[in-house]
Order: structure tokens, then C-alpha cells, then sequence
């Protein structure tokens, strides 16, 4: 009796692995950015997200929560989040629009500020895989990493001259290219 359970529990299993092998090596799985998530896609990267910051060390930050500290770290964030995670009082980048999942806007709603900042410096300098969001440790400076850090933690409490310093070098919203196929970028005259 108990060989025949064992027996169905890996047959089971395999049968699992089979289909999982299937639905990709045939195609099905929907690899395209605009194709809807796969079936528990977001349940099970969250899960895997949630499970490996839970065993990282919980450093406290290693620079205070300071103008000075939010304005180096504005520099950083300037130089290599914007494009993904946005500046303050702007609509996403045409990339950020075309990505999956979809970066969060960092100066919108809560963005990370409800994170602790341990959470925000370990996706930092360690990335997130099959997100987009690259790791910078050997790219930034620890100090760098925390600077933006406390910078994101605290984008609702930033002063008006770190503001300015993450939309100086703003461009100009992105030209609407007319797409037939979408009515609604076709520009009509009054």
C-alpha cells in the first residue's frame, strides 16, 4: 500500500515536471512583454523575493537620512533609475511604459517609502532577476548605495532643492508617433 502511494507521488511529480516542460519547450508560456502574466507568475516571484530578503542580514543604513545624503543620492538616482523608476511630477519613460513587470514609480503613491531600508539597499546593489532591475555592486560605492537608498525610503519628505536636483536634466514628455492601428495618437486638427 504505501509503495503504491509513493509510487503515485512521483508519478505525480514527474507528470508535474513534464507539463511544465511542455508548456514551455511548445511555446505556450507568454514570453512577450505585452502578453498577459503567466499563471502564477507574480504569486510565485513575490514568494521567491519574500523568502531570500528574509535570510539576507538587515543592516541599518550607514548614512543618515539627511538633505545632504538625499542630494548625493538624487545624483545617483538621477544617473541610473530614472529611466526605469521615474522622476518627481512625471509620466513613465517610454521604457519603464515597456516593461514587464512594470517597474514601480518611485515618486508616486508610496513607491518604496513603506520598505524598511535595509530592503531597498539589498535590491539595490543585488538586482532582481527576470525584473530588469539590475544589481549596482560593483557599479556604486556602498555609501552610494545607501545615499540612494535613504533617498527612495524618504522620497515623500524631500525638500524642494532635491527635487530640483532630480528633474534638472529633465527632457521634454516623448513625441506621440501615430500608430494607425490606436486612434488615439493620430493627432486631428482643430
Amino acid at each position: 500500500m504505501a509503495r503504491g502511494v509513493l509510487l503515485g507521488i512521483l508519478l505525480g511529480i514527474v507528470l508535474v515536471m513534464v507539463g511544465v516542460y511542455f508548456y514551455f519547450s511548445t511555446g505556450m508560456a507568454p514570453v512577450a512583454v505585452t502578453a498577459p502574466p503567466m499563471p502564477f507568475e507574480r504569486k510565485f516571484a513575490h514568494m521567491g523575493l519574500a523568502a531570500y530578503m528574509a535570510k539576507q542580514p538587515h543592516p541599518e543604513p550607514s548614512v543618515p537620512a539627511d538633505e545632504t545624503n538625499f542630494l548625493a543620492g538624487a545624483q545617483v538616482y538621477e544617473q541610473n533609475c530614472t529611466v526605469c523608476h521615474g522622476r518627481p511630477g512625471e509620466q513613465k519613460t517610454n521604457i519603464a511604459a515597456g516593461m514587464a513587470p512594470p517597474p514601480p514609480q518611485l515618486f508616486k503613491g508610496t513607491g518604496v517609502t513603506d520598505d524598511e531600508p535595509w530592503e531597498s539597499y539589498w535590491k539595490v546593489e543585488g538586482g532582481i532577476r527576470m525584473t530588469g532591475m539590475p544589481g549596482f555592486k560593483d557599479k556604486l560605492t556602498e555609501t552610494q548605495i545607501w545615499q540612494v537608498t535613504q533617498l527612495v525610503k524618504n522620497a515623500d519628505k524631500i525638500s524642494g532643492a532635491v527635487k530640483a536636483e532630480l528633474t534638472k536634466n529633465a527632457l521634454p514628455p516623448p513625441l506621440t508617433t501615430p500608430n494607425p492601428a490606436n486612434p488615439a495618437t493620430i493627432p486631428t486638427r482643430p
